[in-house]
């Protein structure tokens, strides 16, 4: 599907960015491949690892999200988009709600009118658990953020097809815990602090992201939300893979922030569709399909609806990696920035 195609990444210099560079030059032939994004330090150190020179799709674009103008002139002949510049930090975000939705409210919003005055094909936005029911700036933001890329398909006559992909921590990414056990660990911290003894997460490796973003190219309709069906982790577990032989220490919550995190929700659970390796959520505008006609993938395999009041929680999940798991993971899923 990508090859000799033009893709463009906004937020190209982050985690999942770098690594999905990576996986398209590994298995396509690509026309070009746009990393957009504001930081010209992490767009240097990226280009020592992926010149230009050597690898002769790639372009290096300085731009915001929040800049209308720039974007518009960036997607010029641009065939697909991934949107994953996002301010993600939850405290940051209480902290700074102006900036907040600056970037992640218009600057979806400024993704779809580009996207639409350049006939761009399939338009993908990252989003996360923290979307569902939310109780930060962060996440409601981002469910913002979602509702104006889905509505970005009922523009009349566009052709352009908007999704969306929700998910829960990345390991070892720049915004998970990992990184900070890692620093506090190699600092000969007395303790490991932990927000709250019950406290989950949903646990997703750069890879399973990868992957699911990449099935969501192929089978999108438009209009859908996909959410892969991944494990939890209980975060004291995850502090006793990391130093099983250090103290843990209870912190207290942070402003804005859940005991459990959510994929989907019971408010959702009336357009939940289940396939084998992912949940589909249908929108609930009116549309120009019906909802039935997410059923079927374009791979071939038949969902069929959840129950009713069902609830994709990190809390209650049927799968939970233990200790062992854990450190195995976290061993395999080292993720560097850049690249």
């Amino acid at each position: 599907m990508f090859n000799n195609k033009s893709i463009l990444i906004t937020g190209g210099t982050g985690s999942f960015g770098t690594n999905f560079t990576k996986f398209l030059l590994k298995k396509f032939k690509l026309k070009k491949i746009i990393i957009y994004s504001r930081d010209e330090m992490k767009q240097f150190e990226m280009s020592q690892t992926y010149s230009t020179q050597k690898y002769k799709c790639l372009r290096y674009f300085l731009g915001d999200v929040r800049d209308l103008e720039r974007l518009t002139i960036a997607l010029r002949d641009v065939d697909f988009v991934i949107h994953a510049a996002a301010l993600k930090q939850v405290p940051a975000a209480e902290y700074n709600p102006i900036e907040c939705i600056n970037t992640n409210i218009i600057g979806a919003q400024n993704i779809i009118l580009a996207s639409l005055r350049n006939n761009v094909k399939k338009v993908i936005s990252l989003s996360t658990d923290k979307a569902v029911n939310p109780i930060n700036l962060y996440g409601s933001s981002k469910l913002s953020s979602d509702k104006l890329i889905i509505s970005g398909n009922t523009y009349g006559g566009s052709e352009v097809k908007f999704s969306v992909v929700r998910y829960g921590n990345v390991i070892g990414s720049r915004a998970s815990v990992v990184p900070y056990f890692k620093k506090l660990i190699k600092n000969k911290s007395e303790f490991l602090p932990i927000t709250h003894p019950s406290m989950t997460r949903f646990w997703i490796t750069i890879d399973q992201g990868i992957d699911l973003v990449y099935r969501a190219f192929v089978n999108m309709i438009g209009g859908e939300i996909f959410v892969p069906k991944i494990p939890s982790i209980k975060i004291v577990d995850l502090a006793k893979a990391m130093a099983p032989d250090l103290s843990q220490k209870i912190i207290g919550v942070r402003p804005g922030e859940k005991i459990h995190e959510l994929l989907t929700s019971k408010d959702e659970s009336g357009n939940v569709i289940k396939f084998k390796k992912h949940y589909v959520i249908t929108p609930n505008i009116q549309f120009k399909y019906n909802k039935r006609r997410y059923l079927r993938s374009k791979d071939g395999e038949k969902g069929v609806f959840v129950q009713k009041d069902f609830e994709y929680s990190s809390g209650t999940n049927e799968k939970f990696l233990n200790v062992k798991q854990i450190k195995d993971l976290n061993k395999k899923n080292t993720i560097n920035d850049p690249l």
